[in-house]
C-alpha cells in the first residue's frame, strides 16, 4: 500500500545507490554479465527517473514495493531486459519498430482489460510496479522478443489446449533461463542477489544470522529464492 505519508528521504537515499562495488563484481558495476556491466551510475539515474514518477503519481498509484527498494525494483528490471535482449541476438531475432509498437499496445490493451471504464496510464503503472517511465519502450521490446519466439516455437499458430500452452510457456522458460545462465550473472552484494526464479533482486543474507537462534522468516514470495538457473 503507497504511504503518501512516507518521507521522501528514503527515495533519495534509494536513489544514492553504492559507489563501490565488492567481491567478483567490478567496482562501479551494480551487475556483470560476461563482461558486460550494469554501471551503477546507469542504475542511479534509472532509480532517480523511478522516484521522479513516483512523486508525480504517488496520490494515484500504490506502489508494490517499499520505496526503499527501488534500486533492487530498477536493477531486476535492467536484468531482464539484457537477459532477453541477450536471448533475441542469440535467436537471431532482430524487432522492427512495427513489432515493437504492437508489442505496446498488447501491453496498453491488456492494462486495459484489467481495469474496464477507467483510462489507463501506463506511466503510473510502470512506477506501480518499479519500472522507470522511460523504460516503457524497452518493456515492449522485451515483450516483442518473446511473441517473436512463442511464435517460432509454436509455428504461429498458438496451442488451443491448457496443457500444450503450458508446455510452450515451459519451453521459452528453459530457453530464456539457458540464457541467463550463459551470462554468468554477477549482481553487487551491496544491491543483493539475484532470484532466478522472477529474475528479481533480493536481500543478501547478513552475517548477524549466522549469531544466534534465527528469526522466524516473514511470509514473502521470495523467503526461498532461486539463487542458482534451474536449467
Amino acid at each position: 500500500m503507497l504511504r503518501t505519508s512516507m518521507k521522501m528521504a528514503a527515495a533519495a537515499l534509494a536513489a544514492g545507490a553504492v559507489l563501490t562495488a565488492c567481491g567478483p563484481v567490478r567496482m562501479g558495476a551494480a551487475a556483470v554479465m560476461t563482461g558486460q556491466r550494469i554501471s551503477v551510475s546507469t542504475l542511479a539515474a534509472e532509480v532517480s527517473n523511478l522516484n521522479q514518477g513516483y512523486l508525480r503519481y504517488k496520490g494515484k498509484i500504490s506502489l508494490q514495493f517499499p520505496v526503499s527498494q527501488m534500486p533492487q525494483q530498477v536493477l531486476g528490471w535492467l536484468v531482464r531486459f539484457r537477459v532477453r535482449d541477450q536471448l533475441a541476438a542469440a535467436r537471431g531475432i532482430k524487432l522492427t519498430p512495427a513489432q515493437v509498437q504492437a508489442a505496446y499496445a498488447m501491453i496498453k490493451s491488456q492494462a486495459q482489460a484489467s481495469a474496464p471504464g477507467t483510462p489507463v496510464n501506463l506511466a503510473e503503472l510502470a512506477v506501480a510496479n518499479g519500472l522507470p517511465p522511460d523504460l516503457l519502450t524497452a518493456l515492449a521490446s522485451y515483450q516483442a522478443i518473446e511473441s517473436v519466439l512463442v511464435n517460432r516455437l509454436d509455428g504461429g499458430i498458438l496451442p488451443k489446449s491448457s496443457a500444450a500452452q503450458q508446455a510452450l510457456g515451459t519451453q521459452f522458460a528453459r530457453a530464456e533461463c539457458l540464457t541467463a545462465k550463459g551470462l554468468d550473472i554477477k549482481i553487487n552484494p551491496q544491491f543483493g542477489r539475484l532470484d532466478y526464479s522472477e529474475y528479481s533482486i533480493v536481500p543478501a543474507p547478513t552475517t548477524l544470522s549466522a549469531a544466534g537462534p534465527s528469526p522466524s522468516p516473514a511470509a514473502s514470495p521470495s523467503a526461498t529464492p532461486q539463487l542458482t538457473p534451474a536449467c
